[in-house]
């Protein structure tokens, strides 16, 4: 099965802060804050909704292919991808541009301020669908450019391709009418549980009417696993056990590319969501969002370890 995967591509560039923010904000001056702090040191990790779940994919053995956009400095990140067997024939580069760019700082209290740098992400991969094999292609849209998170879907839903819709961060940069033309059609659409809150919000629309847009909803509940909402009911699927907790970032993206990897499979979608709550939990045991890695036996194993066979 082909495997598209749109969305963001970015490089997280994590710095630590050695006291508190709150110390250097004088809240009677904040009408004119002028601040600069020094940090420890930097570390860059690689990034982004779409590299992130092609690299989880690539662990199972599958040679998903990207689809979005990136800058002139994107080399690094590029040998990364494709020495994990990625395909980026779907990646456009801006030449003018930087790779998107996530610059996150963090306090000893575990206060964050982070900047995004869209750079190369404002513009549309402009993708050619042509020689994709429509029968035997599953698509995720996840947040990235967005006239591409708009247009893609409209492209499976008339070329007959099955999508799952991942609007993520992106929610509040569309209307509600914006958001319900994305989502009718797909497969599932998934969302945290805040998420699907600013959704219903956004569109007016009950769970239940949004249900009838698609054919499933996935809500992702951090550590207490998912909830997966079909039309012939509801079912929880619990977390997997981690080793230890050194990250949470990622693991959404991580628990998608194991659904995709159960949907690829034949499973249904809560075997499905079962594969994606293992594949979250390596994710979490690494500070990072592409350093964890197993290989297919020890992924399984640990499957049957959490869930029984499968």
């Amino acid at each position: 099965m082909q495997i598209l995967v749109s969305g963001s591509i970015a490089y997280d560039r994590i710095m630590s802060f050695p006291g508190s923010f709150s110390d250097h904000i004088i809240p009677e001056k904040i009408h004119m804050l002028n601040i600069s702090l020094l940090v420890d040191g930097l570390d860059e990790k690689f990034g982004g909704t779409a590299g992130n779940i092609a690299y989880a994919l690539s662990l199972f053995g599958e040679k998903p292919a990207v689809l979005g956009t990136v800058g002139k400095d994107f080399d690094v990140y590029e040998q990364w991808l494709t020495k994990h067997g990625v395909a980026l024939d779907g990646v456009k580069r801006i030449d003018s541009d930087f790779t998107a760019g996530a610059y996150i700082t963090t306090d000893k209290s575990n206060n964050q301020i982070t900047w995004f740098n869209l750079g190369a992400m404002k513009y549309s991969c402009d993708y050619d669908f042509s020689a994709v094999d429509t029968e035997n292609t599953l698509a995720i849209v996840s947040p990235g450019n967005l006239d591409d998170m708009q247009n893609f879907p409209e492209t499976y839903r008339q070329k007959g391709i099955s999508f799952i819709f991942d609007p993520g961060q992106n929610i509040p940069a569309f209307s509600g009418e914006q958001l319900l033309g994305m989502i009718k059609g797909c497969k599932i659409l998934v969302a945290n549980d805040y998420e699907l809150e600013m959704i219903m919000k956004s569109t007016g629309k009950t769970r239940a009417e949004l249900m009838e847009l698609c054919d499933s909803i996935i809500v992702t509940l951090g550590e207490n696993g998912c909830l997966v909402v079909e039309k012939e009911g509801e079912t929880a699927v619990p977390a997997a056990k981690a080793s230890v907790v050194e990250d949470p970032t990622g693991a959404g993206d991580a628990f998608r590319a194991g659904l995709i990897k159960g949907l690829s499979l034949g499973k249904n979608l809560v075997e499905s969501a079962h594969i994606g709550a293992v594949s979250a939990v390596y994710c979490v045991e690494k500070l990072g969002t592409q350093e964890h890695s197993y290989t297919e036996d020890e992924f399984w194993a640990r499957y049957k370890s959490s869930f029984g066979e499968i």
